[in-house]
């Protein structure tokens, strides 16, 4: 079969799987479940797997909600990556429903052509994305290993080659004083919410004089009880960003400093501890980039540039992924532009017409890319070149 008829033939068996993963897409979005919490997701792609004649190992790499499908004997090894973990309070509003039901149909179409194409196809279902490190959990204990290739997409409000990415790592903070009657003897107390408002605004002041794309934002997860009780605990829990690994670790003792500071002038101590894994920056691979903004054009979608006015920032742990592996995560519009995700207005259009269509497309783009991949040696080899260079 040649290449054109082999994307023609994936892309059908999408249509044929159509009503499936906008069902699937649909009750994820109903059923928001938040990081390594996703059993009903977990649940209703591996059925959707095994319904399509799939072996499935489930809880794959010691994570309950984790899964693993291979397809293929011989052959370059394509990774899709789904996602399905939602966001407290706003469910689904970075459309991990579209990632993982998109996710689905690329694999499962994919599959119906590995052994005619000699290609093999490998389907992880990644939890936790958001701040939990599945992927690179996985990774740690071998999910990538043979991997030639690893590719998803992620919804958005434009069509764009990637997304603009930024090194994360997670810090909880404690402060311990002394509790005391605030009306009646305060001065027996050591406030800790004070301390950690200190420190919240010596953040603030930080903030002036950090570079352009490093982010630091945090919320109190712990204030005290009740206005009469001078609080002998307060906590908060802080997301440090950068450009790279490398400014991270330059950004983050001066956020320690300024935070431990509210202590020393409150009379408090002060805790903290860095939840690992902490998130790299991405490893961009133009070469295949350009395999999927071809594919994306043959389904009707323009892929554009990173700009002022089009951009997504963020973290992720797909870019972990990136340094081990050939990667790519390109952004699907699902909602106009200016709808930015994490929001409750990209919930609604998750779930929509935009982001149906969605879907359908992602599907088809993957897997018209893992096409690609296992068809052309030249390709193939251009996404390897890339890969060692950039890793060199």
């Amino acid at each position: 079969m040649d290449i054109a008829g082999a994307k023609k033939a994936v892309c059908d068996a999408v249509d044929a799987r159509a009503d499936l993963l906008l069902a699937v897409s649909h009750q994820i979005h109903q059923h928001p479940e938040e990081n390594f919490a996703e059993h009903f997701a977990h649940d209703l792609l591996t059925r959707s797997l095994e319904s399509d004649g799939l072996t499935v190992d489930r809880g794959a790499y010691g994570l309950d909600t984790a899964f693993e499908t291979n397809v293929g004997s011989t052959g370059p090894t394509i990774a899709v990556l789904l996602e399905y973990d939602a966001l407290p309070g706003i469910g689904h509003a970075c459309g991990h429903n579209v990632i993982a039901a998109a996710g689905l149909g690329a694999g499962l179409a994919a599959a119906v052509l590995a052994e005619e194409l000699g290609g093999r196809v490998r389907i992880l279902g990644t939890p936790a994305e958001e701040g939990g490190g599945g992927k690179i959990l996985m990774a740690d204990a071998g999910a990538f290993r043979q991997v030639d290739a690893a590719l998803m997409i992620h919804p958005a409000d434009h069509d764009l080659r990637s997304m603009t990415t930024i090194a994360i790592h997670r810090l909880d903070v404690t402060y311990s004083g002394l509790a005391a009657h605030a009306a009646a003897h305060p001065w027996l107390g050591r406030n800790a919410l004070d301390g950690a408002v200190l420190g919240y605004m010596n953040v603030a002041a930080l903030r002036q004089h950090i570079r352009p794309d490093e982010r630091i934002h945090g919320v109190f997860t712990d204030g005290g009880d009740k206005p009469n009780i001078v609080p002998a605990t307060a906590a908060m829990h802080w997301y440090v960003r950068a450009g790279s690994l490398r400014n991270l670790e330059e950004l983050k003792p001066r956020v320690l400093a300024a935070l431990e500071a509210g202590a020393g002038a409150t009379g408090c101590t002060f805790d903290h501890q860095w939840i690992d894994p902490a998130y790299a920056e991405l490893s961009s691979n133009s070469a295949m980039e350009d395999l999927y903004v071809a594919n994306a054009k043959s389904v009707g979608r323009t892929v554009g540039p990173v700009s002022d006015a089009a951009n997504v920032v963020g973290s992720t742990d797909m870019v972990n992924i990136s340094h081990l592996v050939p990667s790519i995560h390109p952004m699907l519009a699902i909602a106009p532009p200016g709808i930015g995700i994490h929001t409750p207005r990209f919930a609604e259009f998750a779930v929509g017409a935009e982001g149906d269509r969605g879907v359908i497309d992602g599907a088809k783009i993957m897997a018209m890319t893992i096409v690609d991949l296992w068809s052309s040696d030249q390709a193939l080899g251009r996404v390897r070149e890339e890969f060692a260079a950039t890793a060199s």
